[in-house]
């Protein structure tokens, strides 16, 4: 009929996607589209299983030397050789692949723990706080890593493995060179979505107010025509 007003397209969609999706969810959904990004987890998955459980089956102790199996190539008592010490290969493999990642898991945490509190403390204080903060961000970015590394164990390597041993602080020390160099991009990407965050969150709180504004003035000019 020519009155009648057809349900416009837009309409129907709207009902479905209603529902809210968190921080979360919408990172899980944008990571499921990445193909290569899926691929390179389970390969990551696979190592850390590899690294993690490997120790338990291919049980060679990692210091072991016999010297009549130096530099001897793959076999089936050795799948990848041995060193110039007739160490096997695989077991030093597997015990140095579980160093590597507790040192990057702990150096990530680091850099997302002083990359979140620098860039969000930016983000919702403008003015010098913000300008400061940014310039010093810049000052980390302009650091040479591999020589603040050779300084800082050279500072501090002998006070460390007096406190804490000789593993235990050359772990710390990595860490905390490697973390402290890598917060910087961190607090680069965080001052825009905390703004962003924050505009979003008072506009949603502000929302249900806005409509409600015109009945709120429509009841107090109806009181004052009561009155008069």
């Amino acid at each position: 009929m020519a009155g009648s007003t057809h349900a416009s397209p837009i309409d129907k969609p709207a009902s479905s996607s209603g529902r809210k999706q968190g921080p979360g969810s919408e990172a899980w959904r944008r990571f499921r589209r990445h193909k290569l990004a899926l691929v390179s987890a389970v390969i990551l998955v696979l190592i850390a299983l590899s690294v993690l459980l490997g120790p338990l089956i291919w049980t060679i102790p990692i210091n072991d030397i016999d010297f009549s199996a130096r530099l001897a190539g793959p076999s089936i008592k050795h799948p990848m050789g041995t060193d110039d010490l007739g160490q096997d290969l695989l077991a030093r493999m597997l015990y140095g692949g579980r160093i590597s990642l507790a040192v990057g898991l702990a150096a990530m945490v680091i850099a997302i723990l002083v990359g979140v509190l620098v860039g969000a403390i930016a983000g919702m204080s403008r003015g010098w706080v913000d300008a400061f903060l940014m310039w010093l961000t810049d000052l980390f970015l302009s650091l040479p890593q591999l020589p603040l590394l050779l300084l800082i164990f050279y500072l501090f390597n002998d006070a460390l493995k007096k406190w804490v041993g000789p593993e235990t602080g050359v772990f710390i020390l990595v860490v905390a060179v490697i973390g402290g160099l890598r917060w910087m991009p961190v607090a680069r990407l965080v001052p825009h979505s905390s703004y962003r965050f924050a505009k979003r969150s008072l506009s949603k709180l502000l929302a249900p107010s806005v409509h409600l504004l015109p009945a709120k003035c429509l009841n107090i000019f109806s009181r004052m025509l009561w009155v008069l």
